[in-house]
């Protein structure tokens, strides 16, 4: 079964379709990055394949550069990423490139998640406009160009929940109308990323389209796989660090894995770990971070920010997002929603544990995404880039979610 991922991103859509069997033609994407990170992660499938493993452990040892491992690469792979703006002006140039890489091949099913901001709750309090004039409120319609093209027997559409509700539910409205005219058949599932076995909270809501006049009913729901662990199991194995330490390549794990990273495929036993880097903080974020530890782990009660000593108080705003600062609790059975503002600054994610007293690294967010420890997350140049791979895994669809769902899609699809 042949797909397209749209909108790729770091590449978590993909990652769960290939591991449910699928096979990638193209992915289309405008971060750099981002594109990077898909580079190297085909590398990695492309070695694993031809049992050339040897040779990706040493890029994520530091041995070799990533010029290198991109050379032992056939050029096909590598140019499945394609590094274009999806809209008017770049979907010819799109088009042309796929049906390079595709030939005679036909499409079997698009994936993919427009950026969401346009359609999220708190994107749209933010903008004076409700972001109602924002293009990305229909970059469905580009998705659908897509679709006209090649036509594939399937889509998979991934979004925030908000969709749903945003301009009082007409964007979802007209969604449906225009899918529906040019071919498929769409039914929306809300999904919750913590019942297919992620250790996080993250609702997200999931359309899947199927060409009229198949017959396709699917159903979404997992059998719950989460609450069985609780977020320490994502720790509990990492060196223990404080703020400013760590290494980007070649870390040693503390501990033998354990059944969570073992049966999430977060960690195999000869695992190298990487971008197990802590942020650096002032001292006064590393008082309020202790504050915040300390109130969770003797109460149970997450921090307000008025109840801050005056001295530790800098933000003007007293009203909203009064929860700014919050520990990622290792005894709960899921996490708060990871997001791109993971970015700019950690507060949001502390550490559970007082003596480390950091924001958590860019592998401790992977990890409650559920990516696996040997997949890195590149920057513009070669070597340690924490705000972008922060904001990639913020972006990103948890592959183990989207393995479950792609498998059921699958199923489907073989009739």
């Amino acid at each position: 079964m042949k797909y397209i991922d749209l909108f790729a991103g770091a590449g978590g859509f993909s990652e769960g379709f290939i591991r449910a069997g699928f096979e990638p033609i193209a992915h289309i994407e405008n971060d750099v990055a981002a594109c990077f990170t898909l580079k190297t992660r085909l590398a990695y499938h492309y070695l694993i394949k031809n049992n050339k493993i040897d040779f990706y452990n040493q890029y994520l040892k530091g041995e070799i550069t990533r010029d290198q491992l991109y050379s032992l690469i056939p050029d096909n792979a590598l140019n499945s990423v394609i590094n274009q703006t999806i809209g008017q002006e770049d979907n010819k140039n799109i088009f042309h490139a796929i049906d390079e890489l595709k030939g005679e091949k036909s499409i079997d099913i698009i994936v993919g998640g427009p950026p969401c901001q346009a359609y999220s709750l708190v994107g749209r309090a933010r903008d004076k406009n409700g972001m109602s004039g924002d293009p990305r409120n229909y970059l469905y319609v580009q998705y659908g160009r897509f679709l006209k093209r090649y036509k594939p027997k399937a889509f998979v559409f991934e979004n925030v929940i908000g969709l749903l509700s945003a301009q009082n539910g007409s964007h979802f409205s007209n969604l449906n109308k225009y899918f529906k005219r040019i071919g498929y058949e769409i039914q929306a599932c809300e999904v919750n990323a913590k019942e297919f076995g992620v250790l996080q909270n993250r609702r997200r809501l999931i359309v899947v389209g199927w060409q009229k006049g198949m017959d396709f009913s699917l159903d979404l729901s997992c059998d719950n796989l989460t609450y069985a662990y609780k977020v320490k199991a994502v720790f509990e194995d990492l060196p223990k660090l404080k703020a400013g330490e760590g290494k980007d390549k070649c870390s040693l794990y503390t501990q033998p894995l354990n059944e969570y990273l073992r049966s999430s495929k977060i960690r195999q036993e000869t695992e190298i770990l990487t971008q197990h880097v802590a942020r650096p903080h002032t001292e006064k974020d590393r008082e309020i971070y202790r504050i915040a530890v300390e109130q969770w782990q003797t109460c149970g009660k997450r921090l307000d920010y008025n109840d801050l000593p005056e001295r530790l108080k800098t933000h003007n705003n007293r009203n909203a997002f009064t929860d700014r600062f919050k520990v990622v609790a290792d005894d709960l059975p899921y996490s708060q929603t990871v997001v791109a503002h993971i970015a700019k600054d950690g507060h949001y994610y502390i550490h559970p544990e007082i003596q480390q007293n950091r924001s958590i690294t860019v592998r401790e967010a992977a990890r409650l995404q559920s990516f696996p420890d040997n997949y890195y997350f590149e920057g513009l140049k070669e070597g340690h880039n924490r705000t972008s791979a922060f904001r990639q895994i913020g972006n990103a669809v948890p592959p183990l979610m989207m393995e479950k769902i792609a498998e059921k899609i699958l199923e489907y699809l073989m009739k």
